[in-house]
């Protein structure tokens, strides 16, 4: 057989050449063409003058220019109130003076053996239904007891606390911990009032670290001054050591438990609403001449409770009296009667 193949028609190779040319200058052509009207886009997209300006004035009024500053001095402030306190008690009151400005309502709980005692409170005036109360933490409270965590949220904790206080609960809160050689020996409880939110829980926090840093610089100093009398202060009313048990007592475990429990609760009611007479007692002695009233009144809560052959056997309420409020001292009790 001959060979067909016509002569006219190109082989592929001659047909590759001008191909492969055309194709590389139509995509360069096309490149071209996209970078032009990419650039020309690009140009058409910046931003004008008066855009700029309107997106500058947005950023200022979402930051104003006055509320760090004026947030920072606050807190400077509230810091300077702190560092002039000269007892426990006096710090205490300080820090709730220095919330003012940064929180709407603020109330500070001691810890008294298990029990949380309404001490003193700003902004609830009007409202409060049982002030002074004494709260029995619920779980989630003793849990921040524990751990020394913050509380952010309403919930069983906030609700028991404020029962002490008031009826209206506020949408934003806090609960701190002051802590004291490793304790937690207060609360302070902050609210936004009929406000949405906290305006500066930041600062609200560090006060309270800065507060628990000096109630343990003053302890410092009112130990190295013993025996020194001092002021009245949060430490004689925050945790008082057990009551030690008599060797010769023959009493059931449990009822003296509940015994020590009921006149450290008894006793420290006293201590948190004479303030004055205890300081006064402390330094000038005869604690039951100015309160005899009080402490008689405690005592027979006490007897009608456990009996006045228990009292009489082993001291627990009167022995209860000269540990929180003689501080140790039973010459600072005077001549009461039952002592």
């Amino acid at each position: 057989m001959n060979d067909a193949r016509p002569a006219a028609i190109p082989s592929q190779d001659a047909l590759r050449g001008p191909l492969e040319v055309w194709l590389t200058r139509r995509d360069q052509t096309l490149l071209e063409e996209v970078m032009a009207v990419w650039q020309e886009s690009l140009a058409r997209s910046a931003p004008d003058e008066a855009f700029l300006a309107r997106l500058m004035e947005a950023a200022s009024a979402a930051v104003p220019a006055g509320d760090a500053t004026e947030s920072d001095r606050q807190l400077g402030l509230a810091l300077d109130l702190l560092e002039g306190a000269t007892s426990q008690s006096d710090l205490l009151r300080r820090l709730l003076d220095g919330l003012a400005p940064l929180v709407e309502r603020s109330a500070l709980f001691i810890l008294k053996q298990g029990l949380a005692s309404l001490y003193a409170q700003r902004g609830f005036d009007g409202e409060a239904s049982r002030r002074g109360g004494s709260v029995v933490p619920p779980p989630e409270l003793e849990a921040l007891l524990r751990e020394g965590s913050a509380i952010r949220r309403p919930g069983p904790a906030y609700r028991a606390l404020l029962g002490a206080l008031g009826t209206l609960e506020a949408s934003d809160l806090a609960i701190l911990p002051l802590r004291h050689k490793r304790k937690t020996v207060a609360l302070l409880l902050v609210d936004s009032g009929v406000r949405k939110v906290l305006d500066q829980p930041e600062q609200v926090r560090a006060l309270v670290l800065a507060t628990s840093a000096l109630l343990a610089a003053l302890a410092s100093n009112r130990d190295e001054e013993h025996p020194a009398p001092a002021a009245p202060s949060a430490q004689t009313q925050v945790v008082p050591e057990p009551i030690e048990a008599r060797p010769e007592a023959a009493l059931d475990p449990r009822t003296r438990a509940n015994a020590e429990r009921l006149a450290r609760v008894l006793v420290g009611d006293v201590e948190l609403y004479f303030p004055a007479k205890v300081a006064q007692a402390r330094t000038q002695g005869n604690l039951y001449g100015l309160l005899r009233d009080e402490l008689e009144r405690s005592r027979a809560t006490f007897v009608e409770r456990f009996g006045e052959e228990v009292e009489l056997q082993h001291r627990i309420f009167t022995s209860t009296v000269i540990q929180q409020l003689c501080e140790g001292n039973a010459r600072a009790l005077g001549p009461a009667p039952w002592a």
